[in-house]
């Protein structure tokens, strides 16, 4: 497997700029470094796309969620949604990390996606940021048509710590009398925080995200070693992972969590569970949301919408 030449380039800038491993930072310095880096990586939001920020009720307050929809759909047309939780290892990213990825989807899909801006850790541990996601997919459950968003037609996605939210909160949904979902979208997903696959030491270092920035984020979200164990935090350990939503894994083949996206969704298959798997053979951990940088993440994001597009609009049940 070759490494893509624009994630060596990457590589390369990182390596260049010698910026501070994100271990060696305080949870806010690393937010705002993740943030001065995000408009070069990420770009402009499409102009086609109409934007909404609001707050809703949570369990630990109010939570902040920016809805997008394509700017052609009258505003009072009811449109499918995609639930999101973005990356950055529980303790950064928010909703203007991901707002191109974002837009995007909502863009190429043609569907309204609802980002939610969830608790961060070490200020809030587990189970904050879970418990964030469930409350804000029940809201779109009860409240979507206030919003335009039609409930019967519901997705949920993310990636990296919120594709192992999004698989969570797939299986809390499957468990509780949730929302029906059509499809959950797992990007480079976390779901195992107790064992460490092979590609945690293929990849430990020199890739992008490594070993010991995987280490600090389990350690400001779960200190508590015996709660890593919890379904809600390692979605792979789950007792059953069958009558749950259709589901896209995606995975980066320079990633130290690609072999615990690959076992998931291989197990979904195992217990009946739809699952396909895309795997980015080039790329590094976190590549959707830098399409500025490298071309897999424009064609990573297309394939995401595609399926998006294909459970919530063109399938009619």
């Amino acid at each position: 497997m070759a490494l893509d030449p624009e994630s060596q380039r990457l590589i390369d800038l990182m390596v260049a700029a010698n910026r501070p491993a994100w271990n060696t930072l305080s949870p806010q310095g690393a937010r705002d470094l993740y943030l001065a880096l995000r408009p070069a990586a990420q770009g402009p939001r499409p102009a086609e796309v109409a934007v909404v920020d609001r707050t809703i009720p949570g369990p630990g307050g109010d939570i902040p969620v920016r809805l997008y929809r394509p700017a052609s759909v009258p505003a009072g047309g009811a449109l499918p949604c995609l639930v999101y939780a973005h990356g950055g290892g529980w303790v950064f990213g928010n909703l203007d990390s991901h707002d191109v990825l974002c837009a995007q989807l909502a863009l190429e899909a043609g569907i309204a996606v609802f980002a939610v801006d969830y608790r961060l850790a070490p200020e809030a541990r587990f189970p904050g940021a879970f418990d964030d996601v469930v409350a804000a997919l029940q809201w779109v459950a009860a409240n979507g048509p206030s919003v335009g968003i039609d409930p019967a037609r519901l997705a949920i996605g993310g990636d990296s710590a919120g594709g192992n939210l999004a698989a969570a909160v797939s299986i809390w949904a499957r468990d509780n009398d949730g929302p029906k979902l059509r499809l959950q979208l797992l990007a480079y997903p976390v779901t195992d925080a107790v064992a460490r696959a092979e590609s945690y030491r293929l990849f430990a270092d020199g890739y992008g995200l490594n070993a010991p920035t995987m280490e600090w984020f389990f350690d400001h979200y779960t200190p508590d070693r015996a709660s890593r164990g919890d379904w809600r935090v390692s979605p792979l350990r789950a007792a059953s992972l069958a009558g749950l939503p259709p589901a896209l894994v995606i995975t980066a083949g320079y990633d130290p969590l690609r072999d615990e996206g690959r076992a998931y969704a291989f197990r979904l298959q195992q217990e009946g569970t739809l699952a396909d798997l895309v795997e980015f053979g080039g790329m590094l951990h976190g590549f959707l949301s830098s399409p500025m940088l490298l071309h897999g993440a424009r064609r990573g994001t297309s394939l995401a919408a595609a399926a998006l597009r294909e459970a919530l609009v063109q399938r009619a049940v």
